[in-house]
């Protein structure tokens, strides 16, 4: 009887053990039907209105550009300004404005106030423009016989740009004579960064943008300066939308003490370090100028050189561009863009959405932002407040050296470092060399 119980028993537990078994299985079969009815379901939709609009279409399709549309529209619905999807043509371009390089007739411009045309603000020198005999204040008012009116300002543009070894016929106003000029397209390098000695030996550096050859550009600039005896340093990144996080990592080495720059953390809460500085540091004062278009890697070189206490901000509050863009490209040559980071300064918040708040808040008049371009020391209130704060700092260590120098016969300052020369940082710059990283920020924060 005992025997009869126990088979029994163990008959009834194997039989519930093969059902929940069968369960498992039906479930998870279930499971994956589901995920492939729904795949299904999706390409059928793609199928029905790819057949439609062949069946149907009054005009011949391009199923090429049909396909860069509905790519386009895919990345788009993640409604993230900075992601999106680059064709063939658009990948190189953007790889050539990473690299620096740029094509087209070597001209600076505005669009006019009325919108009829384009205002050349600085022709290149040289260049194929300045070669044609074109001017600053010329205005473009026709691309190829379309008018800037009709075109609009972006697609104007475009169209002055067009592709390298082509030619661009132009209608120019200047004055009251109307012109042509037919100007050769050609690949240029872009200057994205340059140095000049202001008063009271205090260097001046614009960083246009963070491209692959602003870093050699910087460090000329910055080895000059040096050399001239710069006692202070003004970084202008105004209107600075950004770059590739290579190139900021090698311009702010230099400048900071060693430590983490920049961070990002990723969708899965992981943390990882993009930007690092060595030893190596310059002991000068400094000061960043920043507006509402200093963004992304401009944004964390300005709150970089802040938070290691090394520099004050001069200006308005910046974009607020804190998130990071990877491209991969495809194998068809176009490429994919998508955020997927969020960046953190060295010691401070996350500035995503906000922006930095400068230190010193200086605007600018209505007359001052048109005329940006070509404000000096003498008329641009926010330079001439920096350059006023960098000089009292430059008295005040000069002061302060003076008398370490009496008390001391050290070349060491109050904290126990030597001071950093040009000619150690030249070295320190040339064996790290301007390396190329796949993770890259976004350059045109208000455009996109």
């Amino acid at each position: 009887m005992q025997k009869r119980t126990f088979f029994k028993r163990l008959f009834v537990g194997l039989l519930l053990a093969i059902i929940v078994c069968m369960g498992v299985v039906i479930y998870q079969l279930q499971a994956n039907l589901h995920a492939v009815q729904t795949a299904l379901g999706d390409n059928q939709r793609i199928s029905v209105l790819e057949q439609a609009v062949s069946d149907n279409y009054y005009e011949s399709v391009d199923d090429s550009k049909l396909m860069d549309g509905a790519l386009k529209g895919y990345i788009s619905a993640l409604d993230d300004p900075y992601s999106g999807y680059l064709t063939n043509e658009e990948y190189h371009q953007w790889q050539s404005n990473e690299a620096g390089v740029s094509v087209g007739i070597g001209v600076t411009v505005t669009l006019t106030e009325d919108e009829s045309g384009l205002q050349i603000v600085s022709v290149e020198n040289p260049s194929p423009a300045k070669l044609a005999g074109l001017q600053a204040d010329d205005i473009i008012t026709a691309v190829d016989g379309e008018t800037v009116a009709d075109l609009g300002y972006q697609e104007a543009v475009s169209h002055v740009r067009g592709e390298a070894n082509t030619s661009v016929e132009l209608t120019i106003q200047r004055g009251k004579t109307e012109l042509k000029k037919t100007v050769q397209r050609q690949e240029m390098q872009v200057t994205s960064a340059y140095g000049t000695m202001l008063e009271n030996k205090i260097g001046y550096i614009r960083i246009a943008s963070f491209k692959e050859n602003t870093v050699e550009q910087f460090q000329n600039a910055l080895n000059q300066l040096l050399k001239q005896g710069a006692k202070g340093l003004v970084f202008d990144v105004r209107e600075d939308g950004g770059g590739l996080v290579a190139a900021l990592e090698k311009i702010v080495d230099p400048l900071l003490p060693a430590g983490d720059i920049a961070t990002a953390t990723y969708q899965d809460g992981t943390t990882k370090v993009l930007v690092h500085s060595d030893a190596n540091e310059l002991n000068l004062p400094m000061m960043v100028l920043v507006n509402g278009n200093t963004a992304s890697a401009a944004e964390l070189f300005t709150q970089a050189l802040r938070d290691y206490g090394v520099a004050k901000s001069v200006g308005t509050t910046t974009y607020g561009k804190g998130v990071m863009q990877v491209t991969h490209s495809l194998k068809d040559g176009s490429a994919i863009r998508i955020t997927v980071a969020q960046y953190n300064p060295p010691k401070s918040a996350n500035y995503d959405g906000v922006g930095i708040k400068p230190d010193y808040e200086v605007t600018l008049t209505e007359d001052q932002v048109k005329a940006f371009d070509t404000l000096d020391e003498t008329t641009d209130p926010q330079l001439k407040k920096a350059l006023e704060i960098t000089n009292s700092s430059t008295l005040l260590t000069q002061n302060t050296e003076t008398t370490t120098t009496e008390e001391s016969a050290t070349p060491e300052d109050a904290n126990g470092e030597t001071t950093t020369t040009d000619e150690t940082l030249a070295e320190t710059e040339t064996q790290e060399g301007a390396e190329t990283q796949t993770e890259t920020t976004e350059t045109e924060p208000a455009a996109e």
